[in-house]
């Protein structure tokens, strides 16, 4: 527990709607957070943490409801205005100017000048560079954000809001980008600012990072409040009842893999990423038939550009990529999906949707071209709309409207849009690179339970997780990739968190 100053409120919310025209998206919720508190808010994908959240950093109007700010009322209409109250927030898709480098992003609208206005780029990197010291969140200043990885571009946006030096600071999944090791720093960067007298709400479905960090957790479902928590008297098992208003399996049950042939074969790989750069540097490995092959490593050792050159996505410098009998090396995305392989992106908002089309037309992307969703180039609204309310049911959507926007949904939920469309494609080589990133701990027992059956059905599954436990759980096999190249493979009946972690850091196997 840390040091809470009980006597002072730093954020307290009273009866927050939030109505989105007849949907209640928050019905009556109220939160209070102490100064040097670390509160977590835990809910199901679309429960509305990250709504009521907004509602707090200005981004939405509470339709009904009280915000007070250090015992103030306040009313927040807009971001800046937030942040002139000592509020930052950590968003859980990154609000970061892609063109422009590290520094700039973190400076921007407050950026250092020199005489006359001219603006003090030097300044600004090196003031970015003491801030990142200071954090530990390592990032090269210069950098430019489009050439970072998904981790480092979430370092890069929670030293923005450290950098406009928050009093109470929103963090949104702030860890489902980041490696173990990161993780473990951000928690002692959390606890540090704790001490300093920092307050900071935390939305995460990592029970086991709520049990680590936070001292009091508020627990909401379908937008109503359900429980006020102290941490330290709960247990993972309870909390997560509490979420999903059931219990919860944390194993994953299934049989001895049975592979078969050898579904995608990979040899001696290379592909080069924006800079120009090897970031696979000859890999090789074989999926079977049959069985879940998961790809164990720490973020930016070449997992993105191998699924990127795997989809047809980004070509190959060197090597052969097989799949089945066929050549697909230099195959385009589409006839490798007509090819019966499909993907989950890392990104889902880059590669996995297009953020502007409803939910429907999301699900059927890559299948629009075939009957029944299309006959002779003419779409069928009708059927293209029925198969999106079927996936709504099975996959357990939300909001349950197949015309709602994908922006408009929550992380979670955008990533059950894209598992649903892949699973239901059902393709004989599934990529599931980060599947359940940002999902609940219900809904990620539903994709492990969906790749197993997968799997069970005779499909090969290559599974890419920064997760280990998720990779120790359901994967049949291990392949360890280290700068590039698979340095380890292991049986995952054998294979334990030290001898995997090892690998992953470049040791020996």
């Amino acid at each position: 527990m840390t040091s809470i100053d009980f006597s002072h409120k730093a954020v307290e919310m009273i009866d927050v709607v939030k109505k989105f025209g007849d949907f209640v998206a928050n019905d009556r919720i109220s939160l209070t957070v102490h100064r040097g508190e670390v509160h977590a808010l835990l809910g199901e994908n679309g429960a509305g943490k990250t709504t009521l959240m907004n509602c707090l950093y200005g981004l939405y109007h509470p339709t009904e409801g009280t915000i007070r700010i250090n015992g103030e009322p306040v009313r927040i209409s807009d971001p800046n205005v937030a942040i002139r109250h000592g509020i930052g927030m950590v968003h859980q898709h990154f609000k970061l100017v892609e063109p422009f480098t590290v520094a700039e992003n973190i400076v921007l609208g407050r950026e250092p000048v020199r005489f006359m206005g001219i603006l003090d780029m030097a300044e600004a990197r090196r003031r970015v560079g003491e801030l990142s010291s200071r954090y530990g969140l390592s990032v090269d200043p210069q950098a430019r954000i489009e050439d970072l990885s998904v981790g480092s571009q979430q370092r890069v946006e929670i030293l923005k809001a450290l950098y406009r030096g928050a009093e109470i600071l929103i963090l949104d999944e702030p860890t489902a980008v980041l490696t173990p090791a990161e993780i473990k720093e951000l928690i002692g960067i959390i606890r540090n600012l704790t001490k300093e007298g920092k307050s900071i709400i935390i939305i995460t479905h990592k029970l086991h990072e709520i049990k680590q960090v936070a001292d009091y957790c508020t627990i909401i479902r379908r937008g109503v409040f359900i429980d006020r928590v102290a941490v330290d008297a709960v247990s993972e098992h309870d909390l997560a009842a509490k979420m999903v208003g059931r219990e919860v399996s944390f194993s994953v049950p299934k049989t001895e893999a049975e592979p078969g042939r050898v579904a995608l074969s990979v040899r001696d790989l290379a592909v080069k990423d924006n800079r120009g750069i090897f970031a696979v540097d000859g890999l090789s490995l074989d999926l079977h038939y049959g069985e879940i092959l998961g790809i164990a490593g720490v973020d930016g050792n070449g997992q993105s550009q191998l699924v990127e050159a795997l989809m047809g996505l980004r070509p190959a410098a060197a090597g052969r990529i097989m799949l089945g009998e066929r050549d697909i090396t230099s195959a385009s995305p589409r006839e490798i999906i007509g090819d019966h392989m499909s993907a989950i992106h890392e990104d889902r908002q880059k590669r996995g949707l297009v953020l502007e089309f409803d939910v429907a037309e999301n699900l059927i992307l890559e299948t629009y071209r075939r009957p029944p969703f299309s006959r002779c180039g003419v779409l069928s609204h009708q059927e293209i709309y029925r198969f999106g309310e079927h996936c709504i049911d099975t996959f357990d959507i939300r909001p349950q409207q197949a015309t709602l926007t994908a922006k408009s949904l929550s992380g979670g939920n955008q990533q059950k849009v894209i598992i649903a469309r892949e699973v239901s494609n059902n393709p004989d080589v599934l990529i599931a690179s980060q599947p359940t990133r940002g999902l609940d701990v219900g809904a990620i027992e539903y994709v492990h339970q969906a790749l197993v059956e997968q799997r069970d059905s005779g499909k090969a599954v290559l599974l890419i997780s920064f997760e280990l436990d998720e990779i120790l759980t359901v994967a049949d096999r291990i392949a360890v990739i280290f700068e590039g190249r698979i340095i380890g493979l292991l049986d995952a009946s054998e294979a334990d968190e030290n001898r995997v972690g090892l690998l992953m850091a470049g040791g020996g196997p």
